[in-house]
């Protein structure tokens, strides 16, 4: 395993993290068992940077990693976010809330469903655009000196909103979608901010939701309640352009020997030290195959030949549907 500088903090987070929304929602049906084997599996091989969030389930994928890593909590660096809120009665319910009072309760919740003392890095996972952000990293603050939280962190927030929280307290990961199909970040300017103050980006959804690995070719690929099937670069015309995108990526993948998804890993870490790609799974084949992209190196020709590929705005649809869009503080 490659490790490397979580932040400022002196603490080395592994070169690949693992994301564990898709194991309790949205990526079809769950299977806890295989999903906890994959856990252990990942941290055996040196993965100790593992991310959930009290959305994801909601509430029930913080119990299946606080149960995975129960007897494994010191080779873990654990994050999780608040923010995102949901409605167990209402499925289709979303809200954003950013509010000093409900930032302490969440970090309670997550504390006892986790059954840890003490989350590592605790992220605010939508900006709330009725909270200023003083407010809400201001509440976040208090968490780290009452000993809850180690280390803040921010997802999906533009450049002038992790400046203005980095000035409340020390921010030391900033998480928004990063691949292949997903560049927004480059030019809104975060990851260069991220280097120029020396936080983690932390991309999640490296594999563009599964399909840059190339194991979708038809809508029916997928689950019937996999959220996918909603999902903008998923429909229509869409699917198509963006499955002759994945074909040309593929193609330059073969003729290095690697998957699509080892390339697509590799073209993540290769563009800084200071990302840091998250990618999902809940299969042990996946896990060990995903892995294996820490020994692909891409030279600068290689980079040029998959950027030309693959350049800025290259898919076909927004990142996510209109609500989901107007939650994105770009």
């Amino acid at each position: 395993m490659i490790y490397k500088s979580l932040g400022k903090t002196g603490t080395k987070i592994s070169a690949l993290g693992l994301g564990c929304m898709g194991m309790s929602e949205f990526y079809g049906q769950r299977d806890d068992v295989e999903s906890i084997a994959t856990l252990h599996a990942a941290v055996d091989a040196g993965v100790n940077f593992i991310d959930t969030a009290d959305m994801y389930g909601p509430h029930t994928n913080e119990v299946l990693v606080g149960k995975a890593i129960a007897d494994r909590r010191s080779e873990v660096v654990l994050a999780t976010k608040f923010g995102n809120v949901r409605d167990p009665a209402n499925p289709t319910f979303r809200g954003v809330n950013g509010k000093p009072d409900y930032v302490r309760a969440c970090c309670d919740a997550s504390l006892k469903r986790l059954n840890v003392d003490v989350i590592d890095l605790y992220y605010q996972h939508r900006v709330d655009k009725n909270t200023p952000i003083e407010e809400t990293v201001g509440a976040m603050a208090g968490l780290v000196k009452e000993g809850k939280v180690k280390w803040l962190g921010l997802s999906e927030a533009s450049v002038d909103t992790i400046k203005r929280a980095n000035a409340v307290h020390p921010i030391e990961a900033v998480q928004s979608e990063y691949s292949l199909w997903s560049r927004d970040m480059e030019e809104a300017g975060v990851i260069d901010l991220c280097r120029e103050m020396g936080m983690t980006y932390v991309a999640y959804s490296p594999l563009g939701r599964g399909f840059l690995t190339g194991q979708f070719k038809k809508l029916e690929d997928f689950e019937p309640d996999d959220f996918r099937r909603n999902h903008p670069r998923f429909q229509g015309d869409n699917f198509q352009k963006n499955l002759n995108l994945v074909t040309k990526i593929e193609e330059i993948a073969a003729a290095k020997k690697v998957t699509a998804a080892q390339l697509a890993l590799a073209w993540v870490m290769a563009k800084g030290d200071w990302i840091v790609p998250i990618f999902g799974t809940k299969r042990r084949t996946f896990l060990m195959q995903n892995l294996e992209a820490l020994d692909v190196k891409l030279t600068p020709a290689e980079m040029k030949q998959i950027e030309a590929v693959a350049p800025l705005h290259a898919a076909a649809g927004t990142r996510y549907a209109a609500e989901g869009m107007k939650a994105v503080n770009v």
